[in-house]
Formats: structure tokens, C-alpha cells, sequence
């Protein structure tokens, strides 16, 4: 009965725990108490492409929005798998708001406001520069719309020139110079 039981605990833990031994018993569970609940944000991986937030972290000209993400409880929401399309202000581009106006939008009281402006920078599918018609309208993730024009080879939401577009593993990143303030 006692071969039985290692075989069936071997067979269990086929690629876990070597089967050599017969005392070798299967690996205690952690208890619920010992496990800490991660988001998405929190899944470490060396392989895979970064997503939007991963990208947005390693980017020195978008602190101010990470800052932002953060404190707007974003994180985990934009490490997901997507797809998104972030239209993402620079640290440039936030320096333009009115004096303190970043700061208070920074402060937990105001954490409604501000997730309300990111989300209005964020759309759900990918939004690919090279697609994008004049006078077109997305309808962001807080409800509002924004609205693509072209002139000449530039592309602009809401008059903000696209500058940059960065595929990431979750959609894309379209760098802009001006926060968009929702409607």
C-alpha cells in the first residue's frame, strides 16, 4: 500500500519533486494566510515584450504619468492583456497645466478626478497611427470621445500631435504634448 501511495504521489508531482526517495512526501500547500495577492503589475517576467506600463516606467519623459497611474490605482488595470491604445502626455506636456494643478490631482481626495482623465486618455483595442482618419471619434474608457484630424502627414487628438507611437505587448503607446481634459 505504502508503493502505492509513492507511486501516486510521484505520478502527482511529475515534474515537481523526485520520485527516489521513500519517504519523499508531496510539498506542503501555503496556506492562504501566507500568500499575498498580486495584480498583473506584479507578474515578473524577463521575456516577454513590456507592456504600456512597463514601457511608460523605463521612460524618463513620462514620470509625471506614471506618477499619475499610480496614484490613480491604474497599475494593474494597464498591465493587463488588453489590447489598449494610451495616448500618453510627456512630463512636458503636464508642466503646461496651471501651477499645482498636478500636485492636487496627485492627492488621494482628488483619486476620482484623476482616474477620470487617464481613463480619458485610454481606449480599449489598438489604435494604430497609420489607420487613423480625419474627423474619426473613439469613445474612451471613461465614456468621452476623442477626435482624430490630419493635417499634412501629422496625426492629432484632440489638436495634441501624435509624436510618437510605441507598440507594446498589450496595444500601444501614442506620445503626445498636451494633457487631454475631458469634455
Amino acid at each position: 500500500m505504502k508503493t502505492k501511495s509513492i507511486l501516486y504521489s510521484c505520478l502527482f508531482l511529475l515534474f515537481g519533486a523526485s520520485c527516489a526517495s521513500e519517504n519523499a512526501e508531496a510539498p506542503a500547500e501555503a496556506s492562504s494566510s501566507e500568500q499575498t495577492s498580486v495584480g498583473q503589475s506584479g507578474v515578473k517576467d524577463e521575456t516577454s515584450s513590456p507592456n504600456i506600463v512597463q514601457v511608460a516606467v523605463g521612460s524618463k519623459d513620462h514620470s509625471t504619468l506614471v506618477a499619475a497611474v499610480k496614484a490613480a490605482s491604474l497599475v494593474d488595470a494597464l498591465s493587463n492583456a488588453g489590447p489598449f491604445t494610451v495616448f500618453a502626455p510627456t512630463n512636458a506636456a503636464f508642466d503646461k497645466l496651471p501651477a499645482g494643478t498636478v500636485e492636487g490631482l496627485l492627492k488621494p481626495e482628488i483619486k476620482a478626478d484623476l482616474k477620470n482623465i487617464l481613463e480619458y486618455h485610454t481606449y480599449v483595442g489598438v489604435l494604430k497611427a497609420e489607420f487613423m482618419q480625419d474627423g474619426q471619434e473613439f469613445e474612451q474608457v471613461n465614456g468621452g470621445k476623442v477626435k482624430i484630424t490630419k493635417n499634412g502627414d501629422k496625426i492629432l487628438v484632440n489638436g495634441s500631435e501624435i509624436v510618437a507611437s510605441i507598440v507594446t505587448s498589450n496595444g500601444i503607446i501614442h506620445v503626445i504634448n498636451d494633457v487631454l481634459l475631458p469634455k
